[in-house]
């Protein structure tokens, strides 16, 4: 087992979060940055995720997108890899969040590696409608 301080430098920690977004699932660049806690926020995600070089054969960088489920990188190979892991896109381009947005990693993972968890997402509200009478 690791421990937390095996992994100080702030883009190594935001890599091992990245390797546990399961194939067929995303995570956003806030969510990232909460799990690692700290001074990390989503922009420094962002800044990690443009400096992997040849850590992107091993840190499933595709995995992380924007906040509404956009795609941040510039050309279509984003996109083309998360379609092979069957991620689900709307008609707008963005993924289907309901369906793919991981819910982090378990609080014993979290916990060993020196990382926090995801707080719980509130359900989506039931759809109202409106009645006249």
């Amino acid at each position: 087992m690791t421990s937390p301080t095996d992994t100080q430098d702030p883009y190594e920690r935001i890599y091992r979060v990245c390797e546990q977004v399961p194939s067929g699932q995303v995570a956003t660049y806030g969510d990232i940055a909460t799990i690692v806690g700290g001074a990390c926020d989503a922009r420094t995600v962002g800044h990690a995720m443009a400096a992997l070089g040849s850590r992107a054969a091993t840190v499933p960088w595709q995995r992380i997108i924007n906040r509404t489920g956009g795609i941040s990188t510039s050309g279509h190979r984003q996109r083309e890899l998360l379609e092979a892991e069957g991620v689900a896109f709307d008609d707008a381009g963005h993924v289907r969040m309901d369906a793919h947005h991981w819910k982090g990693p378990s609080e014993a993972w979290a916990r060993a590696h020196g990382f926090s968890v995801l707080p719980p997402r509130d359900a989506p509200a039931p759809s109202a409608q409106l009645t006249l009478f």
